[in-house]
């Protein structure tokens, strides 16, 4: 009795779309990607600028991730 089947899965998804609408569930997949999209860009910026920062000549990589993270 405390298992969940494929029923109850197909139920809840139905009701959802009921619910929001296929519409409305697909921009919000579209905002979720657009947001993974631009945490990754994120974290890929500032491992850049980290690497700039060392091949500058600058004595600790502490240094830059601190400079980053205060602009941030």
């Amino acid at each position: 009795m405390g298992q969940i089947g494929i029923w109850q899965i197909v139920i809840v998804a139905v009701v959802v779309v009921l619910l929001f609408g296929r519409g409305k569930i697909s921009d919000l997949m579209g905002d979720v990607a657009k947001g993974i999209t631009s945490f990754k860009k994120g974290l890929n910026d500032t491992e850049e600028d980290v690497a700039n920062k060392v091949e500058d000549g600058s004595d600790k990589v502490v240094d830059a991730v601190a400079e980053k993270t205060k602009t941030s």
